[in-house]
C-alpha cells in the first residue's frame, strides 16, 4: 500500500501569519500581498507564485515503490513454509527437489509481486480522478481552478457547502457561518465577518478568517488567501503527522480473517495428514515434504491480491460510468443496497432548467411569446430575477440561477453587469435553508430597493401586500389563498416554482423578510432524464425501492414520478414536510416506508428518513448536493454526492460522487458492486474447493495400500498454475448480466455462507473421487507403471480443477453460456493453464522435475472422463434439483 510523507515545507516568509492577518484591516492585507480585490491577480503573477511557494497541500502521497512491494511478498506465511521444504530436501541431499521448490517459491513470489504491483497502482490512480476545486477572481473573471494551485494572494469566493482550501482573510460577507470543528472542536458553526479582531484573539474567535480544512455552511464571502499549504493553521497541526496507513476494506478484512482461520485448519490436517502416511508406512521424509506441500497449496494466499485487483478493476468501471468512489468500503456495500433515496433535480431530470412563465397580479408571460407588451409587473419580475441573482449567462452557477439570468437577458435585452451599473447592489442576503429565501438591496433613486426570491410559501408567508395593477394593494386571506393554489395548480404540471416579492426601506440594514409585496410566481420546467425510466425498472426488478426524497412542492414531485415511471398512480400519495413529522413522531415506520415521494424534506428529515430505514434491515444510497445534505450523506451506507452541482462539503461526505449527477450512473454503481462480490465470492469458492480436493487426495491415499496421487512438487506445481491464473480471471470478469434481476443480498452475509461451504465440500469430494478413480484404473486395469499411475492422476486433478470453473456458474445457468464462459480472460487463463500442463510432461527438463511421463492415447481418454465427471455429477445434481422444485409447485 502506499505510504503517506510529509511534503517539504512551503517557505512561510511570503506567508502573512493567521494571528497576524486577523488584526489587520482587509485593505491593509491585500497591500502587504500586494493584490487588488477587486480584480485579482494576473495569471502570470499566479504563476510566479506558485512556483515560489509551491502547490497548496499538507502532504505528498508518494506511491509504493514497486521494491517494497516486491520485498512484502517475501514476509508471508507460504514463503516460510516453502523455504522450510526447500531446507528439508536439501539436508537430505535431495537436490533436483529442493531446486524445484525454490524455483516455485521465486516464481510464486513474481506473479504475487506483479498482481499487486497492478492492484496497487490502479488504486492509486483512482485516487487521482477526483480533484477538488475552487473559485478565485483572477484578472477580474472568476473561475475554477484546483485548490492544489491556490497562491497567497488568491481572491477566492465562498457560498454554503464549499471547503476551505487555504487560510484567508475575509473581505466580503453575507449571513456568513463557517464549520471550524475539525480545527478548533467546535461542534457549533460559528459566525464570521470582515471586521479585525484584537491582537491576542484565540483560534477559534478570530471571526475574520477562514482556516484550511473547514467549511463554510450558510452565507456567502470573497477573502483573500493570506497562507497555503503547511504555512496554514492546518498545515501546522499536519506536521505532527510522520505516516498515514492505508485502511484495509471490510471485505478485505473478512478476507483476512478467512485467511487467518484456513491456514490454521490447514497446518493441523497437513500435520495429521503426514502422520497418518508415515504410520501407514510411507517414507517420513516424503510425507513431512507432502505436508508442507499440502499447506502450501492450502493457504489461500492470494485472496487480498486478487480483492484489490477486483476492487479495482470495478471501480475504473464506475468511473467510466460517471461513479467515482471515495472510499473502498463502499464498492463492497453497493451491492447489497436494497433502498434508494433519490433527489429529483438533476438526477432524476436534466438539470436543464427554462424559464416556462411568469405569472403576476397584472398579467403573464410565456415562452416564446413576445416581448413587446410585458406589463408593468412582469417587466418587474424580470428585473427581480435578473438582479436577485449571482449567476453567468454562459453557465456558471446553479443551473436554475442561469436559467433565470438567461431568460431575463433575452426578454430585457441586457445583462446583469449592465442592470448593476444603473442599480448598483448595496449587500445581499444570502440563501438560507431556514428561511428559503434570498434577498439582494440594490440602491435605487427611491430608496433602498430589497429583491427576494425563494420557495413559494415562504415568501407569500412574508408579505404584507400585493402589487396590483393600480399599484400596491393590501393583502387579503383571499388573495393569500388564491396565489396559494396557483402555485399547486402549476407545480401539478411539473414545473418548479419561486415566489418574487420586494420592498423599499430607508436603510439598506433593514429586516429583509418582513413586510413584503407579493410580486408573483415564476415556474421554471427541468425536463425528466430519458434514461430514468429503464433505471428505475433496473432497480424494482433487482428488489431495491426507490424513494424520492425532495425539497420541491408536491405536485412537482408527483408530476415528475408519473413521467419517469416512479409511480403510475395519478394520485399517488405524496408525503409532505408535516406529514413526515407526523409519521416519525407517531413511529409508523411501514407507511413511511410504503409512499415513494416524500417532497418538501428538511435535512433533519432526512437524516430520520435514513435512520429509520437502516433500523429496518435496508442499505440505504441517498443522494444529496446541499452542505446541510451531508448528515444524511455520512449516516446512509451509501453516500452519493452531485459532482456538477453538489457542494464541496456534500462531496467530501460522501462515499461516491456521481460526475454526470445522473440516478442511472447510480444503478450502473450499483451493477458494478454486486458484479465485484460475486468474482470475489467465486473464486473463494474455486480456490477452497481445489485446495481441498488435494487434502482429501492425499489424505485419503495415505491411509490406503496405494501410492500417493500426486507428489509435494507436482502440488506446488498446481498452485502455480491453476489457482493464480484463474483466479487473476475471476477478478477481471464483467459479470452475469441477469445480476440486477436478483433481489439485494443481506449485507451482513459472509463471503462464503453454509450454502457454499456445501458446494466447495461437494466439488471437492467430487473431484477427490474422480481422480483416486484414474490412479486406481491406471494402475490396475491399464497395467501402468507408479510413475504413469501418478502422472494419469496429476492430470486428472490439473483439468478437473480447471473443469471446476464451469461448475461456478450461476444454478440456473447454461453450461456453456454463461457469465464465466464470457469472460474473456477466463478462456485465456484455462488456456495458459492447459499449455504449461501439457509443458509438464512433454517438456524434458520438467517433466524430469514433476516426475511426470508423457501418457499413452487410453491414458489421455481416461484422464479426460474422470476429469470431466465432477461436472457430470453436477449436472445430473441441478436437473434433479430443478425436476424436484418443478414437482412441487401447483398444477404440475
Amino acid at each position: 500500500m502506499a505510504t503517506t510523507d510529509l511534503a517539504e515545507p512551503v517557505p512561510t516568509e511570503a506567508h502573512l501569519d493567521a494571528e497576524q492577518a486577523s488584526t489587520r484591516e482587509i485593505d491593509v492585507v491585500a497591500r502587504e500581498l500586494q493584490v487588488d480585490l477587486t480584480t485579482g491577480l494576473t495569471e502570470s503573477e499566479a504563476s510566479q507564485r506558485l512556483e515560489r511557494f509551491g502547490p497548496n497541500l499538507l502532504r505528498e502521497v508518494r506511491a509504493a515503490s514497486a521494491w517494497s512491494i516486491f520485498i512484502a511478498q517475501f514476509l508471508t506465511p507460504v514463503v516460510g513454509l516453502l523455504g522450510l521444504a526447500a531446507a528439508v530436501s536439501f539436508s537430505f541431499q535431495e537436490w533436483l527437489e529442493g531446486f524445484a521448490i525454490l524455483a516455485v517459491l521465486v516464481i510464486s513470489t513474481l506473479l504475487g509481486f506483479v498482481a499487486e504491483l497492478k492492484g496497487t497502482r490502479s488504486v492509486e490512480a483512482l485516487r487521482k480522478l477526483g480533484t477538488r476545486t475552487t473559485r478565485v477572481r483572477r484578472e477580474g473573471t472568476v473561475h475554477e481552478v484546483p485548490a492544489q494551485d491556490l497562491v497567497p494572494g488568491d481572491i477566492v469566493l465562498f457560498e454554503g457547502g464549499d471547503l476551505v482550501a487555504a487560510d484567508l482573510r475575509i473581505a466580503k460577507a453575507s449571513r456568513l457561518q463557517a464549520d471550524e470543528s475539525t480545527l478548533t472542536g467546535e461542534s457549533l458553526p460559528v459566525d464570521k465577518s470582515p471586521e479585525a479582531t484584537k491582537e491576542g484573539t484565540v483560534l477559534a474567535e478570530r471571526t475574520g478568517m477562514l482556516f484550511k480544512g473547514t467549511s463554510v455552511t450558510r452565507g456567502s464571502a470573497e477573502a483573500v488567501v493570506v497562507a497555503t499549504g503547511q504555512a496554514t493553521e492546518l498545515g501546522r497541526i499536519a506536521e505532527l503527522v510522520d505516516e498515514a496507513e492505508g485502511e484495509s476494506t471490510p471485505l478485505e478484512k473478512r478476507l483476512e480473517g478467512l485467511t487467518r482461520k484456513l491456514i490454521l485448519l490447514t497446518l493441523i490436517v497437513a500435520a495429521v495428514t503426514t502422520g497418518l502416511g508415515i504410520l501407514s508406512g510411507k517414507g517420513w521424509l516424503l510425507m513431512v515434504e507432502t505436508g508442507i506441500a499440502l499447506a502450501v497449496a492450502a493457504i489461500p494466499e492470494g485472496l487480498p491480491i486478487v480483492a484489490t485487483i477486483a476492487l479495482a478493476r470495478g471501480m475504473w468501471r464506475m468511473a467510466r460510468r460517471h461513479a467515482l468512489i471515495n472510499r473502498l468500503a463502499a464498492v463492497e456495500t453497493l451491492g447489497a443496497t436494497s433502498v434508494i433515496f433519490t433527489d429529483k433535480t438533476g438526477t432524476l431530470t436534466e438539470n436543464r432548467m427554462t424559464v416556462e412563465r411568469i405569472v403576476t397580479p397584472d398579467g403573464e408571460w410565456e415562452r416564446d411569446r413576445s416581448t413587446e407588451s410585458l406589463s408593468p409587473r412582469v417587466r418587474e419580475a424580470f428585473e427581480l430575477i435578473q438582479l436577485c441573482n449571482n449567476a453567468e449567462t454562459d453557465g456558471a452557477g446553479d443551473p436554475l440561477e442561469v436559467a433565470l439570468a438567461r431568460a431575463a437577458e433575452k426578454v430585457l435585452g441586457r445583462g446583469r453587469a449592465a442592470a448593476e451599473s444603473e442599480q448598483p447592489r448595496a449587500r445581499e442576503e444570502a440563501f438560507d435553508s431556514v428561511t428559503k429565501m434570498m434577498a439582494v438591496v440594490i440602491n435605487s433613486k427611491e430608496g433602498f430597493r430589497y429583491l427576494i426570491k425563494g420557495a413559494p410559501e415562504a415568501v407569500l408567508e412574508a408579505c404584507s401586500t400585493e402589487a396590483g395593477a393600480e399599484g400596491v394593494r393590501p393583502w387579503t386571506d383571499e388573495r393569500r389563498a388564491h396565489w396559494h393554489a396557483r402555485d399547486e395548480q402549476i407545480a401539478a404540471g411539473g414545473g418548479r416554482l419561486l415566489g418574487l416579492a420586494q420592498k423599499t426601506a430607508a436603510s439598506a440594514e433593514d429586516a429583509p423578510y418582513e413586510n413584503l409585496t407579493w410580486l408573483g410566481l415564476v415556474s421554471l420546467h427541468d425536463p425528466p432524464r430519458k434514461d430514468v425510466p429503464d433505471a428505475i425498472r433496473a432497480c424494482q426488478d433487482a428488489g431495491i425501492q426507490v424513494i424520492m426524497v425532495t425539497g420541491d412542492q408536491p405536485g412537482t414531485a408527483r408530476s415528475i414520478a408519473l413521467a419517469v415511471g416512479l409511480v403510475d398512480d395519478p394520485n399517488a400519495r405524496v408525503l409532505g414536510a408535516k406529514d413526515l413529522e407526523r409519521l416519525i413522531a407517531e413511529d409508523r415506520d411501514e407507511e413511511l416506508r410504503s409512499s415513494s415521494i416524500h417532497a418538501r424534506v428538511t435535512p433533519e428529515q432526512k437524516l430520520e428518513l435514513v435512520s429509520r430505514f437502516q433500523k429496518s434491515g435496508a442499505v440505504v444510497a441517498m443522494t444529496g448536493d446541499g452542505v446541510n445534505d451531508a448528515p444524511a450523506l455520512k449516516k446512509a451506507d451509501i453516500g452519493v454526492a452531485m459532482g456538477q452541482r453538489g457542494t464541496q462539503v456534500a462531496r467530501e461526505a460522501a462515499d461516491m460522487v456521481l460526475t454526470d449527477d445522473a440516478f442511472g450512473s447510480i444503478v450502473a454503481a450499483i451493477r458494478q458492486g454486486r458484479i465485484i462480490f460475486d468474482n470475489i465470492r467465486s473464486f473463494v469458492i474455486y480456490l477452497l474447493a481445489c485446495n481441498l480436493s488435494e487434502i482429501l487426495l492425499v489424505g485419503t491415499a495415505s491411509m490406503l495400500p496405494i501410492p500417493l496421487p500426486i507428489t509435494p512438487i507436482q502440488i506446488l506445481f498446481l498452485n502455480l498454475v491453476t489457482d493464480v491464473f484463474p483466479a487473476l480471471a475471476f477478478a477481471m470478469g464483467e459479470g452475469d448480466p441477469r445480476v440486477m434481476g436478483r433481489p439485494p443480498r443481506d449485507s451482513s452475509e459472509p463471503i462464503i455462507a453454509r450454502r457454499h461451504w456445501r458446494r466447495i465440500a461437494f466439488y471437492g469430494a467430487a473431484l477427490t473421487v474422480s481422480v483416486l478413480l484414474a490412479l486406481i484404473l491406471a494402475h490396475s486395469a491399464l497395467g501402468r507403471t507408479r510413475e504413469q499411475s501418478v502422472t494419469v492422476s496429476f492430470l486428472t486433478l490439473a483439468i478437473g480443477q480447471l473443469f471446476l470453473v464451469l461448475i461456478l456458474r450461476d444454478q440456473d445457468a447454461s453450461l456453456f453460456r454463461n457469465a464465466i464462459t464470457k469472460n474473456a480472460w477466463m478462456g485465456g487463463a484455462i488456456a495458459l493453464c492447459l499449455v504449461l500442463l501439457l509443458a509438464a510432461v512433454f517438456v524434458p527438463f520438467l517433466a524430469r522435475v514433476l516426475a511426470t511421463t508423457p501418457p499413452a492415447p487410453l491414458d489421455w481418454l481416461l484422464i479426460l472422463l474422470a476429469a470431466v465427471l465432477p461436472v457430470v455429477i453436477d449436472l445430473v445434481v441441478r436437473a434433479f434439483r430443478k425436476r424436484a422444485k418443478l414437482s412441487l409447485e401447483p398444477g404440475v
